[in-house]
Parts: C-alpha cells; structure tokens; sequence
C-alpha cells in the first residue's frame, strides 16, 4: 500500500476545516490548504459524514485505542488533527505519476493510508485490524472535514454518473455495515436481528436484503430511529417496553436468528443479541464499546453459538457499495439529514443526545 501520506503535503493557501485540538475541543478554523504529491491526487470535498469514531474523538478521546496525543509512527499524524473520514468529492490536481485518475473525476475515497505491514492482521491479510493502521480524518494528515484534502490516487473510488457526491459520502459507513454481513455469514433466505437503528445499523439492514435476506428485526429503543427505519420498510421493536425475545420468536417461529448485527454499542443489545440466536447461530459486533459487557460463557458452549467481530472493510466491498448505489439499493429518505460545515459541533451533541440519524455536512 503506498504510504506517501506519511509526509505532510506542500501547504499552499489557507482552507476551512474542523480541526481537533483535544476533548471536546474541536474548533472551525483556517487551515493550509494541501497540494499532492507523486502519486497523490488533490480533491475538493463535497461531503462529509459524522461517524460514530466522530463523537469518540469529540466526547471520550481517552477511549480511542491508542495515543493521539503523540506522533503516529508511520504516519507523523498527531493533535491537532482535522476529522473526516467518510466523504467525498472532485479531484481538482493530480500529482506526477497519476494515470488512472483525472481531473474532474468524481468518487468516494477509502481513508485508510497505511499498515505496518509486519503485525499478525496485516500478514493474514486484514491490515484494518492493524494496531498502527493510518487514516485520514483519523491518524493521518487530512481529513474529509475540510474544503480540500489530498489522498494517494489508491485510495479513490471512482463513481458512476447515476450516483451522487451526497451518496458517495455514505459509500464509507455503507461499507462497514456491509463487511459485517459478510463477516455473519447469513444464508440467502435466512434470519436476522439488527441491534440498533443508527446509520450502520440502517445501513447493515440494507446490505442485508442485498444479499437475499428478507426475514429482518431491527431492535431500536428511540422513537425517533424506529420511525426511520420503520418507513423503510424494516419490521421493527422496541425492546424496552416489548419482549424482544418474543418478538424473534415471532419472527422465526420459534427457531432464533441466523445472525445478529450488534451495532448499538450497548452491553444489553450484545447480551439480548447472543440469547436471540438460533443454535450455531452468529453475532457480529459491529460497534465500539466505552463500557465492558458480560456474558455466560455457557450460553455459547450450549448452542455452539459464535461472536465474531467486524471493523472496517476491505476495496472490494467499497466497490461493491458503490455497484449497490448504482442499483438503488439504498434509500436516504428520513435517516440522512444535511447541515454545514460550521453546525458540527451542534450535530456532534445532537448525536451524542440520541437525537437524528446520520449527519451529512456540506463541504463544498
């Protein structure tokens, strides 16, 4: 993987951005404005999603699992860091050696810039599980959260005309919910529960039925996201005023799902979702935890259930989100809500509240 992005780009005139400087602690500001080197393409960003990382970084930095607050040793990366890692845009440069991308070239960019290449994840072939893996809007130079950033030309998804630079924000947080339903293994015509209704869980509900799965509870306890997902078309419960339990029941006939998608980051939803599954069943976990959770061991040793995480995804998979987009197999109606660049701080709060769905912030 090229790793130009360990140098810190030629810094040009002065551009906005949303730069982090500690907890709780993100400021709208001017920022050098970059300029790609060999290899490197220039894009101007259009888009820019807040993911979940997003509030990590804004309300529990000390969570994330590792040192921001020092240099990142393959990438130099440190606070002040501008955020952004689900976005997209128009390449408006390219630097020397570019030969596959041109100017005006409208996509998505995968963020991941580097791995270290030597740690067990990178020799099995899953470098986003690298403890040193190195990312824009994360642990790298650059982020999506500002007018401009540059990107090995790698790292950029080109997009068919039939599918917009406001979807092609979304073809990043797509990808890890889609990546977790390959990761659960579900069968065409099998089962499934979705623990929580925020935008991967929406998003995992959607990938789903894109790989022949009809049979679908999505568990959420905000009104507010069951409405959403709910005027999708998804059969939804409540799992705090209803039995979730009975409701599976209702839905397999007893049996238990297939699979269930935790992405609510909530210790009761993984415990919910492990007592859900059928025997030989699967839960994937497809969100960060800031609190520890607990479970009976027995309660996979007797069903001969299994837990499997899920981060990330790999190029193919972004491929295949943006192929998906150009089929419409997804719907933005309800859950993706648009603001500016300058009303981040209030989204990251309302967010942080339960508030709203997947915030979407214009760049350009």
């Amino acid at each position: 993987m090229e790793c130009d992005l360990m140098r810190e780009p030629t810094k040009e005139a002065d551009m906005k951005a949303a730069v982090l400087y500690g907890q709780e602690d993100l400021r709208v500001e001017e920022a050098p404005e970059p300029s790609p080197g060999p290899g490197q393409i220039k894009i101007a960003n259009a888009y820019a999603g807040i993911c979940g990382s997003d509030l990590h970084y804004y309300f529990a930095l000390d969570s994330i699992p590792f040192d921001v607050h020092t240099p990142h040793p393959l990438t130099g990366a440190t606070l002040p860091q501008i955020l952004g890692h689900e976005f997209s845009g128009t390449v408006v440069e390219v630097g020397e050696g570019v030969t596959d991308v041109a100017v005006g070239d409208r996509g998505a960019v995968h963020p991941m810039v580097t791995a270290c290449g030597q740690c067990p994840g990178c020799r099995r072939g899953a470098p986003m599980t690298c403890p040193l893996i190195g990312a824009l809007g994360a642990t790298a130079v650059g982020g999506g959260l500002s007018e401009f950033v540059v990107a090995n030309a790698s790292q950029f998804h080109k997009i068919p005309d039939s599918v917009s630079l406001r979807n092609a924000a979304l073809v990043e947080p797509m990808s890890v919910a889609w990546h977790g339903v390959a990761r659960s293994g579900v069968p065409v015509g099998g089962t499934a529960l979705i623990a929580g209704a925020g935008p991967i869980g929406i998003g995992a509900w959607f990938a789903l039925r894109a790989h022949g799965v009809d049979k679908i509870l999505v568990s959420e306890p905000s009104a507010e996201r069951r409405a959403m997902v709910e005027a999708l078309g998804a059969t939804v419960v409540d799992p705090v005023e209803r039995d979730l339990a009975a409701a599976v029941a209702d839905l397999t006939g007893g049996d238990g799902v297939d699979v269930v998608i935790e992405a609510a980051g909530a210790g009761p939803a993984f415990e919910s979702g492990v007592a859900a599954l059928a025997p030989t069943g699967r839960v994937v976990v497809l969100s960060l935890h800031e609190h520890p959770t607990s479970l009976n061991p027995t309660h996979l040793m007797i069903a001969q259930r299994e837990i499997v995480g899920a981060v990330g995804y790999e190029d193919g998979e972004f491929d295949a989100v943006i192929a998906a987009m150009a089929d419409e197999v997804y719907d933005t109606t309800g859950w993706v809500e648009e603001r500016t660049l300058d009303d981040i701080v209030d989204a990251l709060h309302l967010l942080r509240s339960g508030g709203g769905s997947k915030i979407l912030l214009r760049i350009g």
